[in-house]
């Protein structure tokens, strides 16, 4: 099987069973999204869910969150991971928002990655789902996924990984093809125990295939 051959199994599957595909994290706006992701470095969604509500009444907008104390904000995210570090990241990308970008969020992944607590997984997160651009988030459950299937070769980086998805899946399906990886990977294809006895992509997975050989 050629890997475009692979790709096409994988699309062609996803696009059957999971044509819906979204993240998980809750939000009405880019704004709510950007706490959001910053949030759920090293996080669950689940957790993210639960704490940004308070988060978002108390600062409904960038404005708001720009004039945020640090020993205001701090309670309402000491539940999430490394709240010190977010707390100070979501102050810090408010103000820079309002004094470099005139109060409105970058739509571009440059631009983005200037934003404290905002790397490059965070920055296409936002443009791809925000705005449909073909950038691929990689995070754990894609590094994973990717490897095991076959989709990537020998990968060692994040950056390694998103550029060689990024070479065989179309560049109109790579904004939900990020929520298929994850989402394959958060609930089938887990870290420790896979679930490889209810996945459609059994034919395909090069993992598998290691395992029954």
């Amino acid at each position: 099987m050629t890997k475009k051959e692979r790709f096409q199994f994988v699309i062609d599957y996803f696009e059957k069973h999971a044509p819906d595909a979204e993240t998980e994290l809750l939000y009405d706006n880019t704004y709510q999204l950007l706490v959001a992701v910053i949030l759920s470095a090293q996080c669950t969604d689940k957790r993210v869910n639960m704490t940004t509500p308070a988060i978002f009444e108390q600062y409904p907008d960038i404005p708001s969150l720009s004039k945020a104390t640090f020993d205001d904000l701090f309670p309402l995210i000491k539940s999430i991971s490394y709240p010190n570090n977010k707390t100070k990241h979501l102050i810090g990308m408010a103000n820079m928002v309002m004094d470099e970008f005139n109060g409105e969020i970058p739509e571009t992944v440059p631009e983005l990655v200037k934003l404290p607590g905002v790397g490059r997984k965070t920055a296409n997160v936002i443009t791809s789902v925000v705005h449909h651009q073909p950038n691929m988030a990689v995070d754990t459950h894609v590094f994973r996924v990717s490897a095991r299937l076959g989709l990537t070769t020998n990968a060692k980086t994040p950056l390694q990984t998103e550029q060689q998805l990024l070479k065989y899946i179309p560049r109109e399906k790579v904004h939900i093809a990020h929520h298929w990886l994850i989402l394959h990977g958060r609930y089938v294809c887990l870290a420790r125990s896979p679930k490889c006895g209810e996945c459609g992509l059994r034919p395909i997975c090069k993992y598998y295939k290691q395992l029954v050989s």
